[in-house]
């Protein structure tokens, strides 16, 4: 886990964004591709959260909850998932309820578009509100 955009300033409070995949790998290459989308100047924080310890495909609790630690700023976190498992267990550390920093919220959006959208309005100085309706209105992009 790595904190991919850490450009935010330290008084900055924008929403950290923790992208969870089952792969480190699509993880680390979505954070890379949305960051580098965002721009220049301040970029909110971004953390790959993908796979588990030792490598392999899946999803550990304990690499998203590192990865939502790193890029907390005190604006909130907002958390995309690809698939399945990743899903399930956002929901089951927002359950626990100390898991996870305070304003940590799962973003129902498609991951990629989603994370692209959710890193572009977090680095505009956007609320946590406002980087969850960014996210989640990627699935209204066509393609054709």
């Amino acid at each position: 886990m790595s904190d991919v955009a850490g450009t935010a300033g330290g008084d900055e409070k924008l929403v950290g964004i923790v992208l969870v995949s089952h792969s480190a790998a699509v993880a680390a290459s979505v954070a890379e591709l949305a960051t580098g989308l965002a721009g220049g100047g301040t970029t909110a924080p971004v953390a790959p959260a993908g796979g588990i310890e030792g490598g392999g495909f899946g999803t550990s609790a304990e690499l998203i909850s590192a990865a939502a630690a790193a890029v907390d700023r005190g604006a909130g976190v907002a958390v995309l998932t690809d698939l399945g498992s990743a899903v399930l267990t956002v929901k089951a550390l927002l359950a626990e309820g100390d898991e996870l920093p305070a304003g940590t919220r799962l973003v129902d959006a498609p991951f990629v578009e989603g994370a692209v959208a959710a890193v572009v309005t977090a680095s505009t100085g956007a609320d946590l509100a406002a980087v969850e309706a960014a996210a989640a209105d990627a699935y209204s992009y066509r393609k054709v």
